[in-house]
C-alpha cells in the first residue's frame, strides 16, 4: 500500500504553550489535526474555566486563516481544585480535568499533592462528564526514574478506577508494559494515550553513545521491552488506545543545558510517525481507528467528517525550527528520515 485515507484524526494530549509560541505550535497541529484536547500546565497554570476560555482564545487567534482547528480545553488540578469549580468547568464547556502529581514534570508544581482529598473532586468530574486525564507518575525520589509509573498504578491507579466507578478516565501518555495491561483489563471508561516516541524510541535513543536532549521525555523512555508492549496494543487495534502526542515545544538552548527540559517536538511530522509505526507493524488498516475513531468515541464526540490521505514518500524532518521570537527549536525526528508524507 502506497496510499492510505483515513478520517481527519484529532489530537487527544498536546501541549501549545502561550502568547508568541502559539504562532509557531497552533499552525503546526492545524495542518493535519481537527481537534486537541490542549495541556493547562501554563505559568501559572489553566485552573479555572475563566483561564480555560480566556486561553482557548488566544489559541483561536492564532490559528491559520480559513481552519477548522478546533481546542479542546482542560483544567489543571491542584490541592485547592474544588467541587464549584468543576461544575464552573462544565458551565464553560470544559471537557477534562488534567492531574499532575506536584513535580512530576515540567510546568508541574501546582499540581497534586495529596490525592486522597481529591476524591470528592473526582467524584464532582464524574457527575458532570468531565473526564480525568492522569500523568501517573509518583514522585518520591526513592523510587527509580524507570519505574515511575508501574508504582502509580500500583498506589493510585488501582484506587482511583474502583472508587469512583463512573468517573471517566485516560491513562496519558503510558510507556510500559504494566499501564498497557493495566488499561486491558480495567472496566469500561478507562483508556490510554500513546505518543510517537514511546512507539518509535527506547532508553537506548537518549542514553547510548552519549546523552540525546531532545529525546528526553517525561514520562521517560522505558526498556525496548515497554517499546514492544505498546507497539503491540496499538497493532492490536484495541479502542482502549488512542492518539496523543505528547507534543512539547522548548527553544532548544533550554533542551540542551545542564537541567534539560523534558518534552518532544513532534508536531510537524507525529501523524507521518504514526503512520511508519503502523505499516512496520504491518497494520495500516489499524491506523485509522487509533488516530481518528476511538478518542472521539470516548470522549463522546462525534468522529470528524473530512478526511486526511497519506502516501508512502520519504523527507527529511528539519534539523531546526526558527520560533517567533527567532529562537530555534529541534524538532522531534530532527534530521531524520520519515516513510509518510501528508498529501
Amino acid at each position: 500500500m502506497n496510499e492510505i485515507t483515513i478520517i481527519k484524526p484529532d489530537d487527544w494530549h498536546l501541549h501549545f504553550r502561550d502568547q508568541d509560541m502559539l504562532l509557531e505550535t497552533v499552525p503546526a497541529t492545524a495542518r493535519c489535526f481537527e481537534r486537541a484536547v490542549v495541556m493547562p500546565n501554563l505559568v501559572p497554570p489553566v485552573t479555572t474555566a475563566e483561564l480555560a476560555l480566556s486561553y482557548k482564545e488566544r489559541i483561536l487567534a492564532a490559528r491559520p486563516e480559513g481552519s477548522s482547528f478546533t481546542p479542546i480545553m482542560t483544567i489543571y488540578l491542584t490541592d485547592k481544585t474544588s467541587v464549584q469549580d468543576i461544575k464552573d468547568a462544565k458551565n464553560a464547556g470544559v471537557l477534562a480535568a488534567k492531574m499532575y502529581p506536584a513535580g512530576a514534570t515540567t510546568n508541574s508544581d501546582s499540581g497534586v499533592n495529596s490525592l486522597e482529598s481529591l476524591y470528592p473532586v473526582f467524584e464532582a468530574l464524574a457527575d458532570n462528564d468531565i473526564l480525568l486525564l492522569i500523568h501517573g507518575e509518583v514522585t518520591q525520589k526513592h523510587i527509580d526514574i524507570f519505574d515511575r509509573e508501574k508504582e502509580f498504578i500500583d498506589q493510585h491507579m488501582v484506587k482511583i478506577v474502583e472508587r469512583v466507578p463512573h468517573l471517566k478516565v485516560v491513562f496519558e501518555h503510558i510507556t510500559t508494559k504494566e499501564a498497557a495491561d493495566f488499561v486491558l483489563s480495567a472496566r469500561d471508561g478507562v483508556a490510554a494515550t500513546i505518543t510517537p516516541q514511546h512507539l518509535l524510541l527506547n532508553r537506548n535513543d537518549m542514553l547510548d553513545g552519549g546523552v540525546r536532549p531532545h529525546n528526553y521525555c517525561l514520562p521517560v523512555l522505558k526498556r525496548s521491552t515497554h517499546q514492544e508492549a505498546l507497539r503491540a496494543v496499538v497493532k492490536s487495534g484495541s479502542p482502549k488506545f488512542f492518539l496523543g502526542t505528547d507534543s512539547a515545544p522548548h527553544a532548544k538552548h533550554r533542551k540542551e543545558s545542564d537541567c534539560g527540559c523534558a518534552g518532544c517536538y513532534s508536531a510537524w511530522s507525529a501523524l507521518e510517525l504514526y503512520t511508519q509505526v503502523f505499516d512496520e507493524l504491518d497494520a495500516l488498516d489499524k491506523l485509522e481507528g487509533f488516530a481518528s475513531i476511538y478518542g472521539a468515541d470516548f470522549y463522546g464526540l462525534p468522529r470528524n467528517t473530512e478526511t486526511v490521505t497519506l502516501v508512502r514518500e520519504s523527507w527529511e524532518v528539519p534539523s531546526n525550527i526558527i520560533l517567533p521570537n527567532g529562537e530555534p527549536i529541534v524538532p522531534f525526528f530532527a534530521g531524520k528520515q520519515v516513510a509518510w508524507k501528508l498529501k
